[in-house]
């Protein structure tokens, strides 16, 4: 079984389908409601272990009911949560998240900016042995030290490039793999292009680069080579965590030797079949359900 580090936001999300976004400051009845955990270390580590690995929530949260709702939850799926830090007098991540009939979201998230930043400890722990670790940018320190944790252990270290992207630029640059977002992308180098925004990313960062950008597939730019892997087609239901399970499984797929492609096709299954499911992270699928997926759709 293959352990993947997964450093970054974890927090809990109470989620609302409507017809459409409200836009007047009225009332408004969910036609259906769901709460799951979120983020991205949450997302990552929960797409790692429904995928046949077991991811590792590194993450910080406050000493408070709301986090003791994200550690719950982050466990009863199964997620290792022994680096989940939490600290006295401090305020766990929370969202409201609004989910129309597009699939399309708005969130509102409320995060305790006074959370202690510091990730020195996480040089310094006693690791599982280590097939790939992944980070999002929302928590710097954690990001940079769990790249160097990669470099260290000859692994794929994985970031996952959203704005805002140069918060987290030491942990980019020691990064194996960078695998933008297309608005990410575009928050770090102004191109419009994927393409464009490739090389531009390519002058500053020494990586296999990528970038997703959803029914549009994965550009990559791999050295001077560009490539293409398609996305599949789904009935969108909720786009909601798509992200997060994406870099999860592509992580668990590079941890576990797929070759780039597969890897890539791989986790665009997972996150196609999160996106036909309400729920946010919990429509997270497992192994089988992907592999049937790659196998009903020929990719």
């Amino acid at each position: 079984m293959v352990n993947v580090l997964c450093a970054g936001l974890a927090s809990m999300d109470f989620i609302f389908r409507v017809g459409e976004m409200p836009t007047k400051p009225e009332k408004y009845r969910a036609k259906d409601a769901a709460q799951s955990t979120g983020g991205g270390a949450a997302g990552q580590a929960l797409a790692a272990t429904r995928l046949g690995g077991q991811g590792f929530a590194v993450t910080r949260l406050g000493d408070d009911p709301m986090g003791a709702l994200v550690v719950d939850g982050m466990t009863a799926n199964g997620i290792d949560c022994r680096f989940a830090r939490r600290f006295d007098g401090r305020r766990s991540s929370y969202s409201s998240i609004l989910i129309d009939a597009a699939g399309e979201r708005q969130i509102v998230n409320y995060r305790d900016w006074d959370l202690p930043a510091d990730a020195g400890w996480l040089l310094d722990a006693d690791h599982p042995p280590i097939g790939a670790t992944v980070a999002d940018t929302r928590w710097p320190e954690g990001a940079a030290a769990l790249m160097r944790i990669a470099r260290e252990r000859g692994v794929p270290g994985i970031m996952d490039g959203e704005a805002p992207v140069r918060d987290a630029f030491e942990a980019l640059g020691l990064a194996s793999h960078i695998a933008f977002s297309i608005q990410g992308l575009r928050d770090l180098t102004g191109e419009e292009d994927a393409r464009a925004g490739l090389l531009a990313a390519r002058k500053e960062f020494d990586a296999w680069l990528c970038v997703t950008d959803g029914e549009n597939g994965v550009t990559v730019l791999d050295g001077n080579d560009f490539g293409h892997v398609p996305a599949v087609a789904v009935d969108v239901v909720d786009t909601l965590g798509a992200g997060d399970i994406w870099h999860g499984a592509f992580a668990l797929a590079l941890g576990e030797g797929q070759e780039m492609a597969a890897a890539i096709r791989f986790a665009n299954a997972a996150a196609s079949i999160k996106c036909s499911r309400f729920g946010g992270q919990s429509g997270c699928p497992d192994r089988q359900e992907v592999e049937a997926f790659l196998r009903m759709h020929g990719v």
